[in-house]
């Protein structure tokens, strides 16, 4: 990069916070996906007025700008694939109020999911949007996937809980949007527009959340069933009973067979699909639910039915469904990890779809994710150094997107579409649609330099 250009980036934000190294650039190439881009300097702002200045230089140059908070995401989102300055927002990691009358809290985007429930916890209050990656996930990183996790089911995703932003555009221009009640109908919900939007349309430097009652207390229940099958329905019937759990989580018996020789953990022999099941309210109510849950799938190939009598039981259980992603390396070493989103009453479908699928092309796929709400985790484990195997992997994923589009459903729950699925977005939205989303891409960054090649096909 052109040393002036360093020499400022140097004055904005100081020169112990732009790097230009090879390990430096090296360390921010690549997410959780397995591709890897170079970019041309790293820089780590600390304020919203930096990033601002930062993005003015960027326009005035025209250098692509790509915000990043932990680098964990699944769809390539956060790789500078056209080089450019990135953004790395860990700095910014500051619980700015919580605010327990009005149930609010804001903060830097840099600030981990864990850290802040944990802060937020303290005083009574409950965030409940949890991905599985909340201990090194960043909010602003949540944010700009819209990110879930587990308890969804219950209690909706990040977008249900972002009140308001503040938001650098890629002109430099600070905006602020939405505010601090929960009802707000003044002009266009620019808020909504930014959540989800992957980056592409502007940096979050602060947020404000809406925030809950902790629940009094909770339980935990860990299910096995005898075929994949009877736990999706099993699902099925306690959603159609009325019971809204806290977390519907499933694993199939590939998945089980990953984790079941770990140290600690201590799963049925034979089962072939598990259900980890947590309610939560006042505790005099949470006993009654599982016993009626009991019932209800008792029917469907019930092996065991194993309730938590302690935090450190239940956390034993949720060790089980956290162990299954880092122990799938056994089965090949290279991932492809896919987040296929069906109606719940469609996920014994998928899942039929999904076994006949690693059979016509022989590629091993390992299920588990959430479904209560139909956001299935579809893991193909792959050797990509055997010939062929990439052209498999990819005949593969096609059928598995158009399968969960057909059944009413959608190519991503939660990852996003970044750089790893435009070619499919297509499936999704229709052409129309799609350029409805490039005018406000292109209105909001006329030159191209936030998060380029994301997105849109044709422009990775």
């Amino acid at each position: 990069m052109d040393a002036t250009i360093l020499a400022e980036l140097r004055r904005i934000a100081g020169t112990e916070h732009v790097a230009d190294s090879r390990a430096a650039l090296a360390t921010h190439a690549f997410d959780a996906t397995q591709r890897r881009f170079l970019p041309d300097v790293v820089v780590w702002p600390g304020s919203t007025e930096e990033v601002a200045a930062i993005v003015r230089l960027a326009a005035a140059e025209r250098i692509p700008v790509l915000p990043r908070g932990a680098g964990s995401g699944f769809s390539g989102g956060a790789l500078a694939v056209q080089g450019g300055i990135v953004l790395t927002l860990t700095r910014m990691n500051r619980i700015l109020e919580i605010d327990p009358h009005n149930m609010l809290a804001v903060v830097e985007p840099g600030v981990t999911t864990a850290a802040f429930q944990e802060a937020v916890e303290v005083q009574g209050l409950f965030y409940p949007p949890d991905p599985a990656s909340k201990a090194f996930s960043t909010l602003g990183g949540n944010i700009a996937e819209c990110a879930g996790g587990p308890r969804c089911v219950k209690y909706g995703v990040t977008r249900d809980y972002v009140l308001g932003l503040t938001v650098v555009l890629p002109t430099g221009k600070v905006i602020r949007t939405g505010g601090r009640t929960v009802k707000n109908v003044v002009g266009y919900d620019l808020t909504r527009l930014f959540v989800g939007s992957e980056g592409t349309l502007g940096i979050v430097t602060a947020a404000i959340l809406r925030l809950l009652p902790k629940p009094a207390a909770r339980r935990t229940m860990l299910a096995a069933f005898d075929r994949i099958e009877n736990a999706a329905l099993a699902v099925s019937a306690i959603i159609r009973d009325r019971i809204v759990p806290t977390t519907l989580e499933f694993m199939d018996a590939a998945a089980i067979d990953c984790v079941r020789h770990l140290p600690g953990v201590a799963l049925p022999e034979h089962c072939q699909a598990l259900l980890i099941i947590e309610v939560d309210g006042e505790a005099e109510q949470l006993g009654p639910q599982l016993e009626r849950i009991s019932l209800l799938v008792q029917p469907l190939g019930l092996k065991e039915a194993r309730i938590a009598a302690s935090e450190a039981e239940a956390e034993a259980i949720w060790q089980v469904r956290r162990s299954v992603s880092p122990a799938l390396r056994k089965l090949g070493p290279d991932k492809f990890n896919e987040d296929i989103v069906v109606p719940r009453a469609q996920v014994p479908e998928m899942i039929r779809a999904l076994a006949e699928i690693s059979q016509r092309y022989g590629v091993p796929i390992i299920n588990f994710g959430h479904a209560g709400d139909g956001n299935i985790h579809v893991n193909l484990m792959v050797d990509l150094r055997l010939p062929g195997t990439q052209e498999r992997v990819d005949a593969a994923l096609d059928a598995l997107f158009r399968r969960a589009v057909a059944l009413g459903g959608a190519i991503s729950g939660e990852h996003g579409i970044g750089l790893a699925k435009q070619p499919f977005i297509g499936l999704n939205v229709d052409a129309d649609t799609l350029d409805a989303m490039r005018v406000i891409k292109n209105a909001l960054d006329p030159l191209g330099i936030m998060n380029p090649g994301k997105i849109f096909p044709g422009e990775g």
